[in-house]
């Protein structure tokens, strides 16, 4: 899965390194996305797996994408415009995309003449140890059964279902965020490694006296004389403001605390104990400062931080 700018890392880059494994096929969320790729030369199978608009299948279809479908007017148009490969979403429990797995009936004389290439669930809990997971799955089985030909392409697993049921009943399976570094719960039996690092450095270092404020606000208050940081990174570059008196940043080895509101475009760090100077690299993210323990700090989503980052941050990539 590269959608959402490969969960905020770069599509292209990130496909361009993940082309040595040799993957089936590239998820995106958008025909945008799929063009993109495509206009950069990836000519392997991309696959939209938001539900397609009828208006938009001409434009599909010529950015060689596949779609998903999961209605009779859908399928039936699809056809019309010269067919080819499609998936079918079938809708176990998510109740965002697809078809009902118990309300098929209307669709299967339109997939006993068009049958699809590929079907799909989307599980709403797979990191939860809850039940919904089977429940889910025997659905899908269940709605594979009915179907006049069986897919060639059978998939359900996401991220934390990969980690928890390998290996995979179906065909494929469907990594996402496990490929950017972030794990998939206690149940997991693999565990991802770091794949992204952020950093900024230090413009200025100031005295604040005890009881003084800083940033806006006044959310923070020095309990003691104090040396802070103000660094070249901010809500603008993907540095949520939820980070903002919550979380910290490391510094020459050293905690140092996020002092105050994260502002557009910089961030205060209480420096006092880091011995920190103008010109030290900070580090957000990275082996130390892992996507899941930030995201935890500030009470956000791991997806959520990830997909924040923003083009403004320079970019390097390195290794593949």
């Amino acid at each position: 899965m590269v959608k959402a700018d490969a969960y905020g890392l770069g599509a292209l880059p990130v496909a361009r390194a993940l082309e040595s494994l040799d993957p089936m096929a590239y998820g995106v969320a958008t025909l945008a996305e799929g063009a993109e790729l495509r206009a950069a030369g990836i000519r392997r199978p991309i696959i939209l797996f938001s539900p397609a608009r009828v208006a938009d299948l001409p434009s599909i279809r010529a950015a060689s994408i596949t779609p998903t479908l999961a209605s009779v007017d859908g399928v039936e148009a699809w056809m019309a415009g010269g067919g080819g490969d499609w998936q079918l979403s079938i809708d176990t429990g998510m109740h965002r995309a697809g078809v009902r797995w118990d309300a098929l009936d209307p669709l299967l004389p339109t997939l006993a003449r068009h049958a699809p290439s590929g079907a799909f669930t989307h599980f709403h809990s797979s990191e939860l140890d809850d039940g919904s997971l089977e429940v889910q799955e025997e659905r899908f089985r269940a709605a594979v059964a009915r179907l006049p030909v069986r897919p060639r392409l059978l998939h359900t697993q996401n991220s934390a279902a990969i980690v928890r049921s390998t290996p995979s009943a179906w065909d494929c399976v469907r990594p996402g965020i496990f490929l950017y570094g972030v794990g998939s719960g206690v149940r997991a039996a693999l565990r991802p490694e770091p794949v992204v690092a952020l950093h900024a450095r230090i413009l200025e270092v100031r005295d604040v006296h005890a009881g003084e404020s800083v940033s806006y606000d006044a959310t923070w208050r020095a309990a003691r004389p104090s040396r802070v940081a103000t660094v070249a990174c901010g809500y603008a570059d993907g540095l949520r403001r939820h980070l903002g008196n919550r979380a910290h940043a490391l510094v020459r080895g050293a905690r140092a605390p996020i002092a105050g509101v994260v502002t557009m475009d910089m961030a205060m760090l209480d420096v006092t104990d880091a011995g920190a100077g103008v010109g030290d690299v900070v580090t957000f993210l990275g082996a130390e400062r892992t996507v899941e323990e930030v995201a935890a700090e500030g009470g956000l989503s791991p997806y959520e931080l990830l997909t924040g980052l923003r083009q403004r941050l320079p970019r390097a990539y390195r290794g593949a």
